[in-house]
């Protein structure tokens, strides 16, 4: 047998109200991409910060290279080689610092450095960056980078240090499909060159079953199966695994049927040049997609629409009026709910509980003379719970302790409460398992049958040939095709997401009973 590099045994983590962790046991071999996956609320991201110290109240036993150690703390773990790079990438990186100044961040801080030689910062950094192929300015300031960028810049600064054991914690989901494949490559050659140990997790069990040797599977916190992965090992087994039930189907949209236009846009620019030319059209009880790959305009045309994004030029109805939404509160007034892609940073409140959470975006409804009822906050809470079917052991939990999925649910509830007629959803399935992604769609679906609008903007094709009416694929800011979902296919999605040729007409819009 291998010998193992990291190995944890029965460890416990306890959270009020929820025991996240029980009796868990894991390895991991020198030398190997080992895929740790699981349903939202597993336990995946809980024994990672554990392995990374960023947990020191567990319980049990970790082993590195057969001597026991503690990690009770990022710098201890950092210490034996052990570096993580979270998913929420905006946690770790420090905004107003260059992107330079952020990859050699741990260097930067070590006691006892009086100055900086700035050129042999700038000099390491190119060097990272020449290693990992990134496509980035390393002088500017990371808070300007896209997801993807900051995502690189992390692993550069895990990469830098010595590190022996690299922790992924959904390392694809901020990424397009070329920089999926940019970023698998190194993960191959760091395991091949450099011997490192690699934990991936993933919901996208594709990319597991593509660049993993070994899976182990978490279920309610609990150990549930590992082995390893071949190419008979297939995705419904380890659905099967994570989940101990099949998923449920996407509910039919044929008995629906599309009214009014309720947005429409026109010319639509914004102020710094992300967004040029849009127009589209939602109706009332349509799911209306936009494709694209990373950086071509998907979330910066949600926030535009909601009055995030400052708008240069272009015209916006709701129900035939012009309105000119240039704040949240103003596209909130308007009866919009935004879903962002980054939720922890930009939509969720995560240290105030679920019952503040559902009811932060209708707080007039909860009030009498300026005070806060917490009795209709609390009931509006437990309503939004029971229809959302969100897990959490009181409303009283705070948001940070619920699972990705549930967080998700709780962002589309807090607008449910509000009575929202048009919902922008940018990435609304990112991070959650494919159980909590079926729920999703399911809830979409039905906004949709209740005669909601919705604008969904995903970077998933297959997703989005779902549950969409029709799709517009953005490129470079702009519109690149407009497409009848039962009318296209991922390929034709993609070609145009990459500049491809668009289809030679514009596509109409159908009606219900053609679906397939």
């Amino acid at each position: 047998m291998d010998a193992v590099t990291l190995e944890a045994k029965d460890i416990c983590v306890d959270f009020p109200g929820v025991k996240a962790l029980a009796h868990v046991d894991f390895q991991l071999l020198p030398g190997e991409i080992h895929a740790l996956v699981g349903a939202n609320g597993a336990g995946k991201s809980t024994l990672m910060k554990v392995l990374a110290g960023s947990n020191p109240g567990y319980r049990g036993e970790i082993r590195l290279d057969g001597e026991a150690v503690e990690l009770r703390s990022p710098g201890s773990a950092k210490k034996l080689g052990i570096q993580i790079v979270y998913q929420e990438v905006d946690q770790a990186l420090a905004p107003a610092l260059s992107a330079a100044e952020n990859m050699l961040l741990d260097e930067l801080g070590k006691p006892g450095a009086l100055w900086v030689d700035w050129r042999a910062l700038y000099q390491q950094a190119e060097q990272l960056k020449n290693q990992l192929h990134m496509d980035v300015d390393v002088r500017m300031p990371v808070g300007r980078l896209t997801l993807a960028q900051k995502q690189m810049v992390l692993i550069a600064r895990a990469l830098h240090s010595r590190c022996r054991v690299l922790l992924l914690d959904e390392p694809t989901a901020p990424l397009s499909a070329v920089e999926t494949k940019t970023l698998f490559a190194l993960c191959r050659d760091l395991v091949k060159e450099r011997r490192i140990a690699i934990v991936f997790i993933s919901h996208r069990l594709p990319e597991v079953l593509e660049i993993c040797d070994r899976y182990t599977v978490l279920l309610g916190g609990r150990y549930a199966a590992s082995g390893p992965i071949t190419p008979q090992t297939t995705a419904d087994e380890l659905v099967a695994h994570m989940l101990g039930a099949e998923m449920g189907a996407v509910p039919s949209r044929l008995s629906r049927s599309a009214g009014g236009a309720l947005l429409s846009v026109h010319g639509l620019s914004s102020r710094d040049g992300s967004v040029r030319d849009i127009s589209l059209t939602v109706r009332r009880g349509e799911i209306v997609g936009l494709a694209g790959l990373v950086g071509a305009g998907k979330s910066e045309l949600c926030k535009a629409l909601f009055g995030i994004l400052p708008r240069d030029a272009g015209e916006i109805l709701l129900d035939g009026r012009p309105v000119n939404p240039r704040s949240p509160a103003d596209g909130a007034a308007l009866g919009m709910g935004l879903v962002p892609e980054e939720r922890r940073k930009e939509g969720l409140f995560p240290g105030e509980s679920v019952s503040f959470h559902l009811g932060i975006a209708s707080l007039k409804q909860w009030s009498r003379l300026s005070f806060l009822s917490g009795r209709r906050l609390e009931h509006n809470a437990r309503t939004q719970i029971e229809h959302l079917e969100i897990k959490t052991p009181s409303t009283r939990q705070r948001m940070e302790l619920l699972s990705g999925g549930n967080q998700q649910k709780a962002m589309v509830g807090k607008w449910l409460a509000a009575g929202c007629q048009l919902y922008l959803l940018d990435e609304p399935t990112k991070g959650v398992d494919v159980g909590a992604k079926a729920e999703m769609l399911q809830l979409i679906v039905q906004l949709a049958q209740e005669g909601c609008g919705v604008l969904y903007a995903s970077a998933d094709p297959g997703e989005l040939l779902q549950v969409t009416d029709r799709i517009y694929v953005l490129y470079g800011g702009r519109i690149a095709a407009e497409l009848v979902t039962a009318r296209t296919s991922e390929e034709e999605i993609m070609r145009c997401a990459v500049g491809g040729e668009a289809p030679s007409q514009p596509a109409e819009p159908r009606e219900r009973g053609e679906r397939a």
